[in-house]
């Protein structure tokens, strides 16, 4: 009990004293996570969609060639980036540039190589969640649009992906949410977020074990309140639940419209009309 109390004075005191910091590196983290998650989702469509493009035998070589090329291409990609660390590529690709061209070129930028590597990691991650997304959706689907006359990209607008959206993204809320966490292995590079935060605050008041409690408890809230969130918008993806059956279609006549058009006054007038002629 009483080293339960010491843990939260110690908290409270750390808090009090780097809230500012802390927060900023929320900040810093969040927008990492989002900003990647957003471009590796393009980056993942676009690989998905050129991996699913329909190439026959009796298609010309020179289409054969460049979708054969295209394919080879992404698998590497895909199976380079999703089988290393992030943190390997993290420092690959800051320390690469340099080391490739003598010091003569630099990133300028922490936050752009940052993104650069979230981006391109959840792209080849999200390029497999997209095909298997695309290739989910009812072949009869892409048959029917081909039979009206769509292209393939039409069909991929407009038919295809709507429905494969729907159907991945599950993956993509827990892709963003796993890197909400991996952010953290920026710190490598010199990326200041959330855990870069925790490292110097412990170093400047060797107060580890409270600042470690402080970064899991805002992981936990930044994971529990994206959870929340993505269910609830899965749950908006989905519709109602409750489904009322059409008691009438609006499109059928409805009773008496085929009666007679003219007025009952009219009718009467002509009757006597009629009489009057005989």
């Amino acid at each position: 009990m009483v080293n339960l109390l010491q843990l939260a004075t110690d908290i409270s005191n750390l808090w009090a004293k780097y809230s500012s910091m802390y927060l900023a590196g929320i900040g810093k983290t969040l927008s990492l996570a989002i900003i990647g998650t957003l471009i590796g989702c393009i980056i993942g469509f676009t690989c998905g969609i050129l991996q699913t493009i329909p190439c026959a035998k009796t298609d010309s070589l020179p289409k054969r060639f460049f979708l054969g090329l295209i394919r080879v291409v992404l698998r590497i990609y895909v199976e380079v980036f999703r089988g290393t660390p992030m943190i390997l590529q993290a420092v690959f690709i800051y320390f690469g540039l340099p080391y490739f061209t003598n010091n003569q070129m630099k990133f300028s930028s922490i936050w752009a190589v940052s993104i650069l590597v979230v981006s391109i990691n959840t792209g080849a991650y999200m390029a497999e969640s997209v095909r298997g997304g695309i290739l989910s959706v009812d072949p009869g689907q892409t048959e029917g649009a081909k039979a009206i006359g769509m292209t393939h990209f039409q069909t991929m607008l407009s038919v295809v992906l709507p429905q494969a959206l729907r159907n991945i993204m599950p993956q993509i809320g827990n892709n963003f949410i796993i890197n909400i966490k991996d952010t953290s292995v920026m710190f490598i590079i010199g990326f200041t977020e959330f855990f870069a935060t925790h490292r110097a605050v412990a170093g400047a008041t060797f107060k580890y074990f409270p600042s470690a409690t402080v970064e899991m408890i805002g992981y936990l809230s930044m994971t529990l309140i994206a959870s929340f969130l993505l269910r609830w918008m899965e749950k908006k993806m989905d519709g109602s639940d409750s489904y009322e059956l059409v008691q009438a279609d609006v499109l059928t006549p409805t009773a008496g419209t085929y009666r007679n058009p003219k007025k009952p006054e009219d009718m009467l007038e002509r009757n006597l009309e009629q009489e009057r002629g005989k």
